[in-house]
């Protein structure tokens, strides 16, 4: 059973999913993510994109001649 305050602080309801984690000895109970593809849109938000870096170096590669 979980505790009310922690299910109110946590949005845990009659139902709800959660995955149980172990911590390296520490058990945890982690809420599933509903959506998680919507949820998880924008974490990297602001951050360098690997992707965009790594094109634009091949079409200076290409440009020079390699």
């Amino acid at each position: 059973m979980i505790p009310a305050d922690l299910r109110k602080k946590y949005n845990l309801h009659p139902g709800a999913e959660v995955s149980v984690v172990d911590y390296g000895g520490v058990l945890a109970l982690v809420p599933a993510m509903a959506k998680p593809v919507r949820q998880a849109a924008g974490m990297l938000k602001g951050r360098p994109s690997l992707t965009r870096a790594l094109l634009t170096e091949h079409r200076r590669a290409r440009a020079r001649g390699r």
